[in-house]
């Protein structure tokens, strides 16, 4: 064979074709790659999706309730528990470890003030008496009020006995008491009641007078409890003795008698005059008759 020439294929032509075939493996391979990768994601996705169709805007529901780092809205603030949530996603139980907060209408019973103090209840006397006196018999009962520490018979023949003294009203033919038994008719009542009930009976409006005066309230005499218990500054005597007057006093209104005065210096001050405001010159008297069976009275207040 001649020098220069070859007996097989040329060299390029091999070498071109190997160069194609494994150029194109390289391509059939990758093209195998990409479709078998592209076919997992579409797989997997639809598997999520398939088994919690919710869960992602769940999650990010959460994520915004718990607070990300830097988030500074308000607990009241926060988005209540998507529908769409999965049990997983519900809130926990109560563990009984810590109390409950009060309801808004039990902290407010619990601060609000307590009311205002009514008229206490009174608790009358299971006495009845004899009549005294020669005139028309006028009924009456003594009640005291519940939770002032008296007792209500113990008090009710005190005021019967003062009713009854010869220097009383009785002194009068014109006038007769009897004190009445439980559940009888009367024609007054006589009720000892604190001070703060006192005001609310009588209608004290005038400042220096509130929690210290008596009265007479349509047919009810009102004695302050503080009067009956301390009796008074003005009056020079023994606390039954200011009790007398109280009782003379009062009653003496029901009977129809207007407020006195004082007559002149050193003498007796009537019984119908307001000792409690100042005597006068008048010196301190109970009892609207003397021993010898004198009216003592005085300048009628106009």
């Amino acid at each position: 064979m001649p020098a220069g020439h070859s007996t097989g294929r040329p060299r390029r032509t091999v070498a071109t074709r190997a160069g194609r075939r494994a150029a194109e493996r390289r391509r059939r391979l990758r093209r195998t790659l990409l479709l078998g990768s592209a076919a997992v994601l579409v797989a997997v996705s639809a598997t999520a999706y398939a088994m919690a169709p919710g869960d992602e805007v769940a999650t990010v529901a959460d994520s915004r309730a718990q607070g990300a780092p830097g988030d500074q809205a308000a607990p009241a603030e926060r988005p209540a528990p998507s529908a769409s949530a999965t049990p997983s996603k519900a809130p926990r139980a109560a563990t009984g470890k810590h109390s409950p907060s009060p309801s808004p209408s039990a902290s407010a019973s619990a601060s609000a003030p307590p009311p205002a103090p009514a008229p206490g209840g009174f608790a009358a006397s299971s006495l009845a008496g004899l009549p005294q006196g020669k005139g028309p018999v006028r009924r009456w009962r003594l009640e005291v009020e519940e939770g002032s520490g008296v007792d209500a018979n113990t008090a009710a023949r005190a005021v019967e006995a003062i009713l009854g003294d010869p220097r009383g009203w009785i002194h009068d033919p014109a006038y007769g008491f009897q004190l009445a038994g439980a559940g009888q008719p009367v024609d007054f009542t006589v009720k000892i009641a604190t001070p703060t009930t006192t005001d609310l009976l009588c209608e004290v409006v005038t400042p220096e007078l509130k929690g210290e005066t008596n009265c007479r309230a349509g047919h009810t005499v009102v004695v302050n409890l503080k009067r009956w218990q301390e009796g008074s500054p003005q009056f020079a005597g023994p606390v039954e003795q200011y009790r007398a007057l109280i009782v003379n006093h009062e009653v003496g209104h029901e009977l129809g008698h207007e407020h006195e005065t004082c007559p002149g210096p050193g003498q007796p001050a009537p019984a119908m005059m307001q000792q409690i405001k100042g005597l006068l010159g008048c010196t301190a008297n109970a009892w609207p008759f003397d021993g010898n069976g004198t009216y003592l009275s005085g300048p009628r207040v106009p």
